[in-house]
C-alpha cells in the first residue's frame, strides 16, 4: 500500500537559503510542516523573548540614568517595549501547530520584528554611549552582548528574524566604537556578531534535522501501524482515505463492512455523507461531525475524534484520526486516517462515568456530580445576576435505626428518603446524596426566596411522614442548612461551608426545622473550633471538676443528696457554662469518656458521705448507646465502694427518641443492679405516659419552668405540676421540683404535693469541700438526735 504522500526516508538536506524561508525548498510539503514547527517554537518563545528586551531595557535605563537626560531614556525604554509587546503579540497570535503547515512566506514576516528590535538597540550604542564614560560602555556592551547571546541560542528557530536582530545590532555596536576610533574593539564586536550568527545557523539547522527526523520517524511508525491494523481480525481499526474534493478513495473492503455499504459503491461518495448516514438529508447532523467537516475543510490534522453514526438505523461510535496529504509539489490532495469502532467501549465509559458522578445506593448523583452542577449554577448566577442556592440535608435519628435493625434496613430506609427527595424536585432543582444520613439540592434559580423556604420546610414535612419497612413503623426527621450564592459565597466550597454551617445551627436549635446561612454563622463556628479543641485536653489537664448540689425533703427540710454538675475552669475562656461545653462535647463524641469520669468521681466521693445521702448523676442518650455503660456503671461502684442504692441515674425525655437502640433494655439492666432512676426536665420534651410504664422510675424531677409559671399564678402550670404529682404517686414516684429559690416558692410545692425541691433557697451547687462538710454536719446532726 502506497501513501500519496513523499514520505522523507532521510532526514531533510538542509540549505542555507532555505532555512531561512528564502525559498521553499525542494520537498515543500515536508519543509511546509518544519516551518510550522518553527513558527510554533517561536510562539513557545515569545514571552521569553519579551521578558528579555524588558529586563535588557530596565538594565540599561539603571546605567544611564544619571547621566542621560530623563527624558530620552524614557523615550527609548517606551520605544523599545512597544516593540518588543508588538512582536510578542504577532507570535502569539501565529495559529500555527506543530503537526501543521506553512509557506515560506509566513518565515520571512517575522523578519520584521527583528529588524524593528535592531534599530531600537541600536540606539543604545549609537547615540547613548557617545557621551559616557568607558566603566559605563562597557556594562552596556555587555548587556547587549548578552542580549545577543540569548537571541542566537533562544530564538535560533526563527532564524532569518534572529540574524537580522544579531548583524543589525552587531553592526550598530561596531559603528559606535569604530567612530571613537576603537578599531581593535570595533573588529571585537564583529567577530563576535559573526560566531553568535554562525551559533544561530548551526542550532537552527540542528533544529531542523532534528524536527525532519522526527516526522520521516512518525510517517514510518504510521504507516507500519496502519499496515498492521489492516491485516488483524474483523474488529481491528480501519483505513480510510480521500480526495481533495474530501470524497472517498480507495476504499478498504473493512471500511466499507463498516459503513454498510458496498466496497465498490463507496468510492466517489462525499466522506460526510457516508458518515452522516440518514441524517444528510435532513441535515440534522451530530456537533461532532459538523467538527470534522471544520477540520477537513481547514486542512487541520486531527486525533482520536468521536462521533456519532447510524449503520443500519443502528447508533454506532466511531474514533477518527487523519492528516492531510500533499503531493511532490506540495498541492493538497486530500486525507489519509484510521478509524475504529468504539461503541462498547463508549458504554463502558458511559457506566463508569455514571458510577463516579450517582450513589450506587439510591441512584441520586454523588458529591462529585453535585459538586459540579453547583459550579455551574454559581456560574449561570453570576452571568445573569441572578441567584442560586445549596441545601445540605442531615436525617436526624437514622444512627438509631442503622445501629438497632442494621445496614440492610439502614440501606432501604435511604432508598426510601430518596425517593420522597425525588418526588419534590422539580426541572429547576436537582437532588444528591453526599454520603451516610446527609443529602443536598441544588436550585440553580433561587430568585424567589419564599419557593426555597418553602421547598425546605416541604423536605422536613416529606421525611418526617413514618416509614414502614419490614413491619417495623421508623420515625426520623430531617434538619436543613440553607445557603445563597453568590450573596453567601462565590465559589461552591464557600456555599457547601455556608449551607453546613446553617445546617448545624439547625440541628442546634432542635433538630426539624431549616436555618438560612447568616455571616455570624462564621465567627460563631471558629469560636467552636477552638473551643472543642480545648475541651479535647481538658479531662487530661485536670480542668474539669464537680460541684454538689443538695436535695431536701419537701416537708423537712433534711439533706436527702445531692445532684453532681460539671463544670469547667479553661485557662483559656474561664469558666464555660455547661449549656456552652455539653452540647459540643456530644457532637465531638467526647461525652462518654467525660461522663464516664464524672461517674467515677461522684461515686468516689459519695462513697465519703453519709449512707443516707445519695448522689445524682447525669447521663446522655450518648452513654445509654454505649454497650460498655452498664459495666462502667458496676465498676465505678465496685472501685469506689459506694453501695448501688445510693447512686441516682438521670436521664432526660430525649433518650427514648433512641428506643430503638434500646435504651429501655439498658435502664432495665441499671435498675437490677439496685440504682434508683430519675426522670429530669419531665414535661419540657418529648412527653409519653408509654415510657413511664415501661421504664421502673424512682422518682421525676418537674422542671423549674413550671415552678417558676406557677408561683406567678399560672394556671396551666399549677395543673400539670398537680398531674405530674398524682402521676408519680399513683406509680410510686417521688417528685422532686427543680429551681426553687424562694419560701414561697419552696411551700408552693410542698403544698401542690412535691416530696422534694432543690434550688438555690436551700443551697447552690457547692465545691466538694463545702457539699462534704454539709453531709457531716447532716451525719453530726443525725447521731445527735439518736442519742437523745
Amino acid at each position: 500500500m502506497q501513501s500519496p504522500t513523499s514520505s522523507p526516508s532521510v532526514p531533510l538536506p538542509v540549505r542555507l537559503s532555505t532555512l531561512l524561508g528564502l525559498n521553499e525548498g525542494a520537498d515543500a510539503a515536508e519543509w511546509g510542516r518544519v516551518r510550522a514547527s518553527q513558527l510554533h517554537a517561536s510562539r513557545e518563545l515569545a514571552l521569553f523573548l519579551l521578558g528579555a528586551n524588558l529586563i535588557g531595557a530596565v538594565t540599561i535605563d539603571l546605567l544611564l540614568a544619571h547621566l542621560l537626560p530623563w527624558w530620552s531614556i524614557a523615550g527609548w525604554s517606551a520605544l523599545t517595549g512597544v516593540i518588543a509587546t508588538v512582536v510578542t503579540v504577532r507570535r502569539l497570535a501565529s495559529h500555527h501547530r506543530m503537526d501543521g503547515y506553512a509557506d515560506a512566506k509566513d518565515l520571512r514576516g517575522t523578519v520584521w520584528g527583528g529588524i524593528a528590535l535592531a534599530l531600537a538597540w541600536a540606539v543604545v550604542p549609537v547615540l547613548f554611549c557617545r557621551t559616557v564614560d568607558a566603566g559605563t560602555s562597557g556594562g552596556v556592551g555587555l548587556i547587549l552582548m548578552v542580549l545577543m547571546s540569548a537571541a542566537a541560542v533562544a530564538m535560533a528557530p526563527l532564524a532569518l528574524a534572529t540574524l537580522a536582530f544579531l548583524l543589525g545590532l552587531g553592526a550598530a555596536m561596531a559603528a559606535a566604537l569604530a567612530m571613537h576610533h576603537a578599531y581593535a574593539a570595533a573588529a571585537g564586536i564583529g567577530l563576535f556578531t559573526a560566531i553568535m550568527a554562525m551559533v544561530c545557523i548551526g542550532r537552527a539547522r540542528s533544529l531542523v534535522v532534528i524536527r525532519s527526523s522526527q516526522m520521516a520517524l512518525e510517517e514510518r511508525d504510521e504507516t507500519v501501524s496502519l499496515l498492521l491494523r489492516e491485516f488483524q481480525d474483523k474488529d481491528a481499526d480501519w483505513l480510510w482515505e480521500t480526495d481533495g474534493a474530501r470524497r472517498v478513495v480507495k476504499a478498504s473492503p473493512r471500511f466499507a463492512v463498516a459503513c454498510g455499504l458496498d466496497p465498490v459503491s463507496i468510492n466517489g461518495m462525499p466522506f460526510l455523507q457516508v458518515l452522516a448516514g440518514p441524517t444528510w438529508e435532513s441535515g440534522q447532523f451530530a456537533p461532532a461531525l459538523r467538527g470534522l467537516a471544520d477540520k477537513l475543510k481547514a486542512r487541520d490534522s486531527f486525533r482520536d475524534l468521536r462521533l456519532p453514526v447510524y449503520i443500519d438505523g443502528e447508533e454506532r461510535w466511531w474514533e477518527l484520526s487523519a492528516s492531510p496529504r500533499y503531493d511532490e509539489r506540495g498541492a493538497y490532495v486530500g486525507f489519509k486516517g484510521v478509524g475504529s469502532d468504539v461503541t462498547e467501549q463508549r458504554a463502558s465509559a458511559d457506566k463508569i462515568n455514571r458510577m463516579a458522578r450517582f450513589d450506587t445506593l439510591t441512584g441520586l448523583p454523588n458529591r462529585l456530580m453535585i459538586n459540579e452542577t453547583l459550579v455551574r449554577a454559581i456560574g449561570e448566577a453570576e452571568k445573569w445576576s441572578r441567584r442560586c442556592a445549596f441545601m445540605m440535608i442531615d436525617l436526624d435519628r437514622f444512627k438509631a435505626v442503622n445501629d438497632t435493625l442494621g445496614h440492610p434496613v439502614g440501606d432501604r430506609l435511604l432508598g426510601r428518603v430518596s425517593e420522597r427527595l425525588q418526588h419534590l424536585m422539580s426541572p429547576n432543582e436537582l437532588c444528591g446524596r453526599l454520603g451516610g444520613d446527609e443529602f443536598a439540592v441544588v436550585i440553580r434559580d433561587a430568585s424567589d426566596t419564599a419557593a426555597v423556604e418553602k421547598l425546605a420546610s416541604a423536605i422536613i414535612e416529606s421525611l418526617s411522614r413514618p416509614y414502614e419497612l419490614d413491619q417495623h413503623t421508623l420515625y426520623i426527621g430531617a434538619s436543613v442548612g440553607v445557603a445563597t450564592g453568590p450573596r453567601d459565597g462565590r465559589t461552591a466550597e464557600m456555599l457547601i461551608r455556608s449551607a453546613d454551617l446553617a445546617l448545624y445551627r439547625a440541628k442546634d436549635a432542635g433538630r426539624g426545622v431549616f436555618q438560612t446561612y447568616e455571616p455570624a454563622l462564621h465567627v460563631q463556628a471558629e469560636e467552636r473550633r477552638v473551643l472543642e479543641i480545648a475541651l479535647r485536653g481538658a479531662l487530661e489537664k485536670g480542668e474539669m471538676h464537680l460541684h454538689y448540689q443538695p436535695v431536701v425533703d419537701a416537708a423537712e427540710g433534711k439533706l436527702t443528696g445531692f445532684e453532681a454538675l460539671l463544670r469547667w475552669q479553661s485557662p483559656q475562656f474561664g469558666n464555660v457554662s455547661p449549656a456552652k461545653f455539653i452540647p459540643l462535647a456530644e457532637e465531638a463524641r467526647l461525652i462518654e469518656p467525660i461522663g464516664e469520669w464524672v461517674l467515677r468521681t461522684a461515686c468516689a466521693e459519695a462513697a465519703k458521705w453519709p449512707n443516707a445521702i445519695r448522689v445524682a448523676v447525669n447521663v446522655s442518650a450518648e452513654q445509654l448507646q454505649n454497650p460498655q455503660f452498664v459495666a462502667t456503671v458496676t465498676s465505678a461502684l465496685a472501685n469506689s465502694g459506694l453501695p448501688a442504692e445510693r447512686l441516682e441515674l438521670e436521664v432526660t425525655e430525649s433518650v427514648f427518641m433512641h428506643e430503638e437502640l434500646g435504651a429501655t433494655k439498658v435502664l432495665d439492666r441499671v435498675i437490677d443492679l439496685g440504682i434508683k432512676l430519675s426522670l429530669d426536665d419531665f414535661g419540657t420534651g418529648y412527653s409519653s405516659l408509654g415510657y413511664l410504664s415501661r421504664t421502673r422510675f424512682s422518682s421525676i424531677k418537674i422542671d423549674r419552668s413550671f415552678v417558676k409559671s406557677a408561683s406567678k399564678g399560672v394556671r396551666e402550670a399549677l395543673a400539670i405540676i398537680r398531674a405530674v404529682v398524682a402521676l408519680a404517686e399513683s406509680l410510686d414516684m417521688a417528685t422532686t421540683a427543680e429551681g426553687v429559690e424562694t419560701e414561697a416558692e419552696h411551700e408552693l410545692v410542698q403544698a401542690l404535693g412535691c416530696s422534694k425541691v432543690q434550688g438555690y433557697y436551700f443551697g447552690r451547687p457547692l465545691p466538694v469541700e463545702e457539699a462534704r462538710a454539709l453531709a457531716d454536719r447532716q451525719r453530726t446532726s443525725f447521731e445527735r438526735a439518736q442519742a437523745a
